[in-house]
Formats: C-alpha cells, sequence, structure tokens
C-alpha cells in the first residue's frame, strides 16, 4: 500500500507540467480516536478497548493541481496530532502475589502525513464549496502514552499517575507507519480564506501485539482554516 500511495503522489505531481497551481496553508484541531478490534478470549490475546476522543491540533500546507474548472488533484504534507484514550484494567490474576491497575490511559502521537486528494469545486454565492477524498500515508515521528488510576500490589493500593514516550517499531509498542483515506468538505471565499473539516480512516493497523484477530486504527476528525493563493 505505501508504494502504490507514493506512486499516486508521483503520478499527481506529474500534473504540474500542464496545470495551474494553487498553494494553501492550514491548520485546526483534531479530535483524534482510535478503533480497536478484538476476537481473543479472556488470557488469549489483547482485549477490546473502547476509544474517546483526545484534543491535539494540526498544520499543514496543499498545491492544488487544476485538471479542470471543477477539479483539482491535492496533495500536501501536514503535522497532525493522533492518539486517544479509553479505560483499562490490567492484572496478573494471582490472588496470593495481585499486581492490577485500574484508570485511564491516553496515547498522544504526532505525525507527518501525506495526504493525496480529489477534490471537486462547486460555485455557491461568492465563493465555492468543495469536497473530496483519497489516500494518505502517515509516519509516526514522537508519541507520549499517560496512565492514571489504582494501583494494586498485594493488599496495598496507590494512586498512580505516569507518562512516558512511546517507541515505534515493528517489535516496540506501536507501528510508525499509518495508511488509510481522507475526506474533506469545505467553503472558500474569492479572497481565498476557506473554513473545512475532514475526517482520516485508517486502513492499516498499528498493533504489534502479533494477533492476527486484533487491530488498531487510527480515526481522526478535524475542522480548521486555511488560505489559498
Amino acid at each position: 500500500m505505501k508504494k502504490i500511495f507514493i506512486s499516486t503522489l508521483f503520478c499527481s505531481l506529474g500534473l504540474c507540467s500542464f496545470a495551474q497551481n494553487k498553494i494553501g496553508i492550514k491548520a485546526g484541531l483534531t479530535f483524534p480516536t482510535m478503533s480497536s478490534y478484538s476476537e481473543a478470549e479472556a488470557f488469549d490475546g489483547p482485549p477490546e478497548y473502547d476509544f474517546k476522543s483526545n484534543v491535539s491540533f494540526y498544520v499543514g500546507g496543499t498545491i492544488d493541481f487544476r485538471v479542470s474548472d471543477g477539479f483539482t488533484i491535492q496533495p500536501g504534507l501536514t503535522l497532525i496530532g493522533k492518539g486517544g484514550k479509553t479505560e483499562i484494567y490490567e492484572s496478573n490474576f494471582e490472588p496470593t502475589h495481585l499486581y492490577a491497575f485500574s484508570g485511564t490511559y491516553k496515547l498522544e502521537t504526532m505525525n507527518l502525513e501525506l495526504p493525496v486528494n480529489a477534490v471537486f469545486n462547486f460555485n455557491l454565492g461568492n465563493g465555492k464549496l468543495f469536497l473530496g477524498g483519497g489516500p494518505y500515508y502517515a509516519v509516526a515521528i514522537s508519541g507520549k502514552e499517560k496512565r492514571n488510576g489504582m494501583l494494586t500490589v498485594g493488599d496495598a493500593r496507590s494512586v498512580e499517575s505516569s507518562e512516558r514516550k512511546v517507541e515505534f517499531g515493528n517489535d516496540k509498542d506501536y507501528k510508525r507507519g499509518d495508511f488509510g483515506l481522507n475526506f474533506l468538505a469545505g467553503y472558500e471565499l474569492k479572497n481565498g480564506i476557506n473554513i473545512h473539516a475532514g475526517y482520516g480512516l485508517g486502513i492499516s493497523s498499528i498493533d504489534t501485539d502479533g494477533f492476527n484477530d486484533s487491530s488498531l486504527k487510527n480515526r481522526v476528525l478535524s475542522v480548521g482554516v486555511g488560505f489559498s493563493f
């Protein structure tokens, strides 16, 4: 999928030889969460978690390659926050030497994302409505996880709050690469200012547990403003 995406990106850049280009900048908020799936029974694999949204941000740029009056190809580069938060319970299930943690887990990652979107434009009022979508490939460049809750060790209980950096790799905490689909919509005024919203639907799992029946995929809702010139 990575090779297909890169090939698509270079094909879109090739349109530069005959297209009228517009450069855009954008920034806004993201509300990332994660889709967790597991068919594993107890003790056989990772549990299925119910992730809720974090709040993060994004900032980036785009190039619009004009194919026709109402259609453009729009590759870009975005620094974007992803992750999620969920309730967790971990235990060794040994009554005589119990070790258990119950509380919240929060994952925050920062990613460089390369989208290539097909965008349709419709004249409307004093500007234009735009709708589009396409593939993206993202690479995690940093991340941290936070845990807050109650730790039980034997008969002793204490409040635990911890934070650590996330390691990326196939044999680490999470995979570094993330492939998926983008969907976007917005309205642009004639002066180039626009408001927009988007949704990133992760297709590849960033889970590294190695179980075929489990997955962890990014989901990112975003809203922001931009300017094209």
